[in-house]
């Protein structure tokens, strides 16, 4: 199998998400990832800076709107000096509501604005210690700077980009601009396949550049366990989640999940909190949109996605779950990529 394992730690602290990410590396995961929701993801990727010595560090994702392009870039540049060089910059635009109603952000259209904003905070990284102006002009993002020079060392000159999305324009913005593209919690090999690639490939192809240019990273919650039907029910709570959204109704539809996702809303709109709804996710829609299983049954899904992503991102489930289950998800996720990084793996 040619797929990069990597990882999304997890813990009640930073000190516990600290020690996932030590453990991760240990085990032989190629990047520790953080979110941005409860936590900075920022903030937590420099921690983990600093707990690592060789993993890579990302952000998947932080939220390129909430934030100036000077700022994401500061932010960049100094985590990328703690960890020598180590850090991926993941952003995500965040959906309407969070980026106007929670951060007071500016929506617009988001597709042109986070091309603008990518190409400001690369500007900003490539320029920021020559002292010369920095002057960018865009319709949503601009940068206006004389007399400014940035007097410390920096690991890189550039520092790669990758870009979240889910719809056809972010995605295809991922390919065209991005060092990587990062897919939703939850992509199917199908979804992959039928529905992203073929727009990576017009981002590709728009901006002249090979398949091998990108990191196509595509994101899995993960649940192992002996005992499959236990794997399930773990992992059933994000599908939950995330069926309680309306306008994912195009992605369950794609499944043939649309019954399922509708059952899911009429329990949400009884009162029931988005994070207890895994008792109306059947077992089929955790089989089509998560890798639970035995871990047999994991590695062969992990498989289907070999030759279509470049890399996986593997998270533990949370969504319903008290922590004591999610440490025993990511031990048991942690193990298999120990298992996966030896020489005789698959």
């Amino acid at each position: 199998m040619t797929l990069r394992i990597t990882y999304g730690p997890w813990g009640e602290t930073l000190a516990e998400v600290m020690q996932a990410s030590k453990d991760a590396e240990e085990a032989g995961a190629e990047v520790v990832w953080f979110p941005e929701m409860h936590r900075s993801a920022t903030v937590v990727a420099a921690c983990a800076a600093e707990a690592t010595s060789t993993i890579g560090v990302g952000t998947a994702i932080a939220l390129a709107f909430a934030r100036s392009p000077m700022i994401t870039a500061l932010e960049a540049l100094d985590i990328d000096e703690i960890a020598g060089g180590r850090l991926r910059l993941g952003l995500g635009s965040g959906v309407r509501r969070l980026n106007e109603d929670w951060h007071n952000a500016c929506w617009g259209k988001p597709v042109a604005h986070l091309r603008e904003t990518v190409q400001i905070v690369r500007y900003f990284i490539a320029n920021a210690a020559k002292g010369d102006s920095m002057i960018v002009e865009g319709a949503w993002e601009h940068l206006r700077i004389r007399g400014y020079q940035r007097p410390f060392w920096q690991a890189r000159g550039e520092i790669p980009v990758y870009l979240a999305g889910m719809g056809p324009g972010m995605t295809r913005l991922a390919a065209e601009v991005g060092d990587g593209f990062i897919s939703h919690e939850l992509c199917s090999p199908r979804y992959l396949e039928e529905r992203i690639l073929p727009k990576i490939a017009q981002g590709l192809a728009a901006a002249g550049r090979q398949r091998s240019s990108l990191d196509v990273v595509v994101s899995a919650c993960c649940a192992i366990d002996d005992d499959p039907a236990q794997a399930r029910r773990w992992a059933a709570g994000l599908v939950g989640f995330y069926a309680s959204v309306r306008t994912y109704a195009d992605f369950f539809g794609f499944h043939g999940l649309a019954g399922e996702q509708a059952r899911v809303i009429d329990r949400f709109r009884t009162g029931a909190s988005s994070d207890n709804l895994a008792a109306v996710v059947p077992d089929q829609m955790v089989d089509s949109l998560t890798i639970a299983g035995t871990p047999g049954q994991v590695r062969d899904r992990l498989r289907a996605y070999d030759g279509l992503a470049t890399t996986v991102k593997l998270t533990p489930p949370t969504h319903g779950l008290a922590p004591e289950e999610t440490r025993q998800a990511q031990a048991r996720i942690l193990e298999m990529i120990s298992d996966l990084a030896s020489p005789v793996a698959l």
